[in-house]
């Protein structure tokens, strides 16, 4: 009987060869970015406990309400989850080993992230990020560091059409204050709220101005602004970040009515949006959040950062001319036989000692079959042995690209004539 045909789980997707190296590539250029700033990378675990995220997140967020992969460990009844993103686990991190006893620390990490939210493009249940953090800086040359880092990755990977929105939510007094004047202006309004923004409204009616239902554009738009309340240390800190990237040529638009959609942040809050990805914009973003370590049990500290989606950068690149047959991944020579297994395969070792990319052929097949596979791998040497190579320790060195004789050779000057190709 024949066994039921398995799909990767909805919205998990395979990366598949093709695919994997422009991942490989994008994720080296990340890497070499972030060495110029002298960040550092942790590793923290997929799975942490529920909790964590409960109390950094926020109860009244999406995340927690209903996007969280969570569930019981049956050997010990602890309620665990799936992260969700990885800045309440560094901040976990940092507090559990100390880190900020040795002063502030610059860190890093890359890896998968578990959101239960309706797959389409651009927005998976696992997607990946890379995530930045800066803790223990209290000062806007860090958030301005932070936004200066992303304009050169952008640069550096040759993207158009990204822009900065960047605004202040303030201290938590000041949240508090804007928050009953949301209240009391949507509660008139209750008739135009969808069902998210009604519940929303007694728990944080922030999110609503996160809302992207176009019913309720004009209805947000003339919302209470926040920066009307903002106490005056959030004020002087942000105009010195606006001096400071205004200062070093970095273009950016103040967008009142962005907010984030966790609760620890405060002050300095900002995204990177293009138009080029439709309704999934948002490529970038973070901001501060200087009361999460105390909130998670650690000292008080102040700390910002930002996250990268790994997937909306690359659908991005699939934008740039020619951006995928960059990464075809051929061999440089393809190792063909006939009943000369063991000397082909010293000879294919050899070959890769040198340094060289080589197709080992498996599978049998007539040398004439043999060099259809040759030429279809991409390969631009083939290596050919039968019984009289072996016999002489010799091997049969063939053009595969462009004019050439066929030679007899010793292996080294078969490996000499293919690089002195290159």
């Amino acid at each position: 009987m024949k066994g039921e045909q398995f799909q990767a789980v909805r919205g998990m997707n395979d990366v598949i060869p093709g695919v994997s190296e422009q991942w490989a590539f994008l994720e080296e250029e990340i890497r070499q970015w972030l060495r110029a700033y002298a960040y550092r990378e942790v590793r923290f675990p997929v799975v942490e406990p529920t909790a964590l995220f409960v109390r950094s997140i926020g109860t009244a967020t999406d995340i927690v309400e209903k996007e969280m992969y969570s569930f019981v460990d049956s050997l010990n009844g602890e309620a665990l989850t799936l992260r969700p993103e990885g800045t309440a686990s560094c901040a976990r991190l940092v507090i559990q080993h100390h880190l900020l006893y040795d002063g502030p620390q610059r860190l890093w990490y890359m890896g998968p992230m578990f959101r239960h939210e309706r797959p389409q493009k651009g927005r998976y249940r696992q997607f990946h990020q890379c995530g930045v953090e800066a803790m223990g800086f209290a000062g806007p040359e860090v958030d301005a560091e932070l936004i200066l880092m992303t304009a050169r990755l952008w640069q550096r990977l040759g993207l158009k059409e990204v822009f900065l929105h960047l605004n202040t939510i303030g201290s938590s007094a000041t949240r508090a204050r804007y928050r009953t004047r949301l209240q009391t202006y949507f509660s008139a309004h209750t008739d135009r709220l969808d069902e998210d923004s009604r519940r929303r409204l007694g728990t944080n009616p922030l999110r609503i101005l996160d809302s992207k239902n176009p019913a309720m554009t004009d209805l947000i738009e003339n919302a209470p602004r926040l920066m009307d309340d903002l106490d005056e240390e959030s004020r002087i800190h942000f105009e010195k970040l606006q001096r400071l990237l205004q200062q070093n040529g970095v273009e950016y638009q103040i967008d009142t009515r962005l907010v984030r959609g966790l609760d620890y942040y405060n002050a300095t809050v900002f995204e990177w949006m293009t138009p080029l990805l439709g309704a999934q914009s948002t490529i970038c973003g973070g901001g501060r959040y200087d009361g999460l370590l105390e909130q998670l049990g650690g000292k008080p500290a102040p700390a910002c950062g930002f996250a990268l989606g790994m997937e909306r950068l690359l659908a991005l690149l699939e934008q740039q001319p020619h951006w995928a047959q960059r990464f075809g991944v051929h061999p440089e020579v393809y190792v063909m036989h006939q009943h000369q297994e063991a000397w082909a395969l010293c000879v294919a070792e050899t070959l890769r000692s040198s340094g060289l990319a080589v197709h080992f052929h498996a599978g049998g097949g007539t040398f004439k079959s043999q060099i259809k596979r040759a030429d279809a791998s991409g390969a631009g040497w083939a290596i050919i042995l039968g019984e009289e190579e072996a016999a002489h320790q010799k091997v049969s060195l063939k053009p595969l690209r462009g004019q050439g004789d066929q030679l007899t050779l010793d292996v080294m000057e078969a490996i000499q004539q293919i690089k002195s190709s290159e």
